[in-house]
């Protein structure tokens, strides 16, 4: 339920997820859905969006250990992002996003979990950018900065059905990111 939950959620945002085609999707019964999920809906797509913040955090690991740069991070990490919305025919993006710009300001259970997940990815960079010998602040600052980039590119990316802006943006944030 989760991985299907995961599926339609990132495709057709949180509306548009009906648990009616959720348990269809995973050929679950009803009554295990609650019976799992006892906060329903909302408890499910938290649980989804969780298990996807942990495979982007799990991909960045495996990929740091091929990058010589932070810069060569970045790209190799947009270049299989942008590779995983192409095999989708631009149905996914970032696993987040969508449930983040759809309820996040008004969904007391989603909000802590959508902040939780963006927060540990700013810290994951910052971190890197630290151990690359950046200033504490600065790494902070351009933390955010490429976390907010990447997310503009998936977004610019979807829209237009092409991964030119997330090219773009690697070859731009992996620039931003080079110590002077």
């Amino acid at each position: 339920m989760v991985e299907a939950t995961r599926l339609m959620v990132e495709a057709n945002g949180y509306h548009g997820t009906g648990l009616k085609q959720v348990l269809e999707l995973a050929e679950a019964p009803r009554g295990s859905l609650y019976h799992h999920f006892p906060g329903g809906k909302d408890e499910l797509v938290g649980e989804a969006l969780a298990v996807a913040g942990r495979d982007v955090d799990r991909m960045v690991k495996e990929l740091a250990l091929q990058a010589p740069t932070l810069g060569d991070l970045v790209r190799a990490m947009l270049e299989t992002l942008a590779d995983r919305m192409v095999a989708a025919d631009y149905s996914k993006g970032c696993p987040v996003a969508t449930v983040a710009l759809e309820v996040a300001a008004t969904n007391d259970a989603l909000q802590p979990i959508c902040g939780g997940i963006y927060a540990g990815w700013q810290r994951t960079l910052a971190d890197a950018l630290r151990a690359d010998g950046h200033d504490p602040t600065e790494a902070d600052e351009l933390a955010t900065t490429a976390l907010a980039l990447i997310e503009g590119a998936l977004v610019l990316a979807r829209a237009s059905r092409s991964r030119i802006p997330v090219e773009r943006v690697g070859r731009r944030i992996a620039r931003l990111l080079t110590k002077d």
